[in-house]
């Protein structure tokens, strides 16, 4: 991720969108991926819906790099996208927790050593096409998919 960081952030706000503020959507306000909540948190106080509806990439990116793609740097290429964005999409443990039981190891939803050496075994087109599968079926057992 540290050579493609910037193309699989690319990626991912271009299909995260910008605001929202869906009532099916447990996150609540949303602007290019980013809760309310989350920014709330990183700015060190309550935002308004304003702010929210004007954040920029620019705003959100240092966000996504601290919160969400912290152990992606040592991941190959393709399946650090895949784990980066089901982090942003639902958190940060369960998108480890989904690599870890590809990879057979324990699922501690911490991405340290012993994943890395598991990933290191497996082909990433492998991974890649599991974390698919896994992530398609969690999101269809959601209550608010539609």
């Amino acid at each position: 991720m540290k050579k493609n960081y910037t193309e699989c952030l690319e990626i991912i706000l271009e299909h995260e969108g910008g605001f929202v503020n869906h009532p099916k959507d447990p996150g609540g306000i949303t602007n290019h991926g980013v809760t309310k909540k989350v920014y709330d948190k990183w700015i060190g106080r309550k935002s308004t819906v304003e702010e929210m509806r004007n954040l920029t990439h620019k705003d959100v990116a240092p966000i996504y790099k601290k919160n969400y793609c912290a152990k992606c740097d040592q991941l190959p290429s393709g399946v650090d996208l895949c784990v980066f964005d089901w982090a942003v999409n639902s958190g940060v443990s369960r998108s480890a927790k989904a690599l870890q039981r590809i990879v057979g190891v324990k699922q501690d939803g911490g991405i340290g050593p012993m994943t890395l050496q598991a990933v290191a075994e497996i082909e990433p087109d492998q991974i890649i096409t599991q974390m698919h599968y896994m992530r398609d079926n969690f999101y269809r057992s959601l209550s608010t998919f539609d």
